[in-house]
């Protein structure tokens, strides 16, 4: 491993840090979001978003043609570095332009990628991810949502769930069934949607942490034309394949409190000198370095001009589980106070509570534990592959329910 920047990293490193000092505040204690509503969030998040489109930050990797700045994935990282240590608000366009519009570019005609790619570049436009069913979760083959052909146009009915900003999004991917005589992962279609369309109902979900960021999406005979399919009649397995690998590289490491924030508030606590708690510091501080250590490797494959390989589906596995265990020690340690979620009263602004409340929604995100496992076994390990006794069966053969 390399834990150096080259030159020319260096340099852009530079500028990168530059132009954020230039524009940001450093990251304080409280995020932005938790300071400000949430439409002067978004407000903020479009004008950050357009900065960056406007002086070549916004995709560092895409080609200069379509909005990007033709650079290396090594400068996306760099960027993706210096600026998380600001308070840049970045959440809305996460999925849209790190999961969506590469899969509209991968697959869409000239005309999808001259309509909807600037427009999500700017911020103007905001993209949602429509996988997830209630019966169709990690088994993302399984889902029930179906299109049929009618004329020129597609119509759907169904429902989605877990919908990550659907209720401000302008636009998704869907993925439907449109052949139920084929096994599952082959009777599948993936399209382009209007989230504004008649038929398409967005309800949020209200979370037990208070937020409302996911919703339920139900669709019921929403038309879509033939010309917004992404990819052939039948192949969406193989376009949402797309979507999901680039969705694990987005999901990533957990935010939230980590080793240093649990250290610091035992030394407050005086809880440092125990010995139980000690063992567990010791453990999360190895996990941390031990995952720290494999980024460092991906991102020399990346300085060198290799593509890092499935070992990055660690990551999520390591963080999304720490985190919730680092969360949960610290509301051990403040007893029945633990309880309390109030940020003006709380240590640390009640981040462990907060972050306790969604920390297992990320075991699930992006892959689960389960699924990740499978893939660190099988692509990482070479252990033999699960059996699917559905593999060839119909799908509307299978059991339901």
């Amino acid at each position: 491993m390399d834990f150096n920047d080259t030159p020319e990293e260096a340099e852009f490193r530079a500028e990168a840090r530059a132009f954020l000092e230039q524009h940001l505040e450093p990251k304080g204690a409280k995020p932005l979001r938790q300071r400000i509503s949430g439409e002067e969030f978004m407000k903020q998040a479009k004008a950050w978003q357009k900065i960056k489109a406007e002086n070549g930050f916004a995709q560092i990797t895409w080609p200069k043609e379509i909005g990007g700045r033709g650079g290396t994935p090594m400068q996306q990282v760099i960027w993706n570095q210096e600026e998380g240590k600001f308070d840049a608000p970045t959440g809305p366009f996460t999925i849209g332009l790190g999961m969506c519009v590469p899969t509209v570019i991968a697959f869409g005609s000239d005309e999808h990628k001259n309509r909807y790619v600037r427009p999500a570049l700017t911020g103007d436009e905001i993209w949602c991810q429509l996988f997830s069913e209630p019966a169709a979760g990690s088994d993302v083959a399984g889902v029930k949502t179906r299109a049929v052909k009618d004329g020129e146009d597609w119509v759907i009915n169904g429902q989605k769930v877990w919908t990550t900003g659907a209720h401000f999004s302008d636009y998704g991917i869907v993925l439907t069934r449109t052949d139920p005589k084929q096994p599952k992962h082959k009777g599948l279609t993936m399209f382009l949607v209007n989230m504004k369309a008649p038929g398409v109902e967005v309800r949020p979900i209200h979370q037990a942490s208070g937020g409302r960021e996911f919703n339920e999406v139900y669709f019921t005979d929403v038309r879509i034309p033939d010309s917004d399919r992404l990819g052939e009649v039948g192949a969406g397995w193989k376009v949402a394949l797309v979507t999901l690998m680039n969705e694990r590289l987005a999901v990533g490491g957990s935010p939230g409190p980590d080793w240093n924030e649990i250290m610091d508030y035992a030394r407050k606590a005086g809880t440092l000198g125990d010995a139980a708690f000690r063992e567990k510091l010791a453990d999360w501080y190895v996990a941390a370095q031990g995952y720290k250590l494999t980024k460092f490797r991906s991102q020399t494959a990346l300085s060198r001009g290799e593509t890092p390989g499935p070992e990055n589906s660690i990551g999520k596995i390591i963080t999304a589980n720490q985190l919730q265990d680092i969360c949960n020690e610290a509301i051990e340690m403040q007893g029945h106070y633990g309880l309390m979620v109030d940020e003006d009263t709380m240590p640390a602004d009640a981040l462990f509570q907060r972050s306790f409340m969604w920390a297992p929604g990320l075991r699930i995100a992006g892959g689960t534990d389960e699924i990740l496992k499978n893939i660190i076994a099988e692509r990482v390990l070479g252990l033999p592959q699960d059996v699917r006794v559905d593999k060839s069966v119909p799908f509307d053969e299978l059991k339901q329910g």
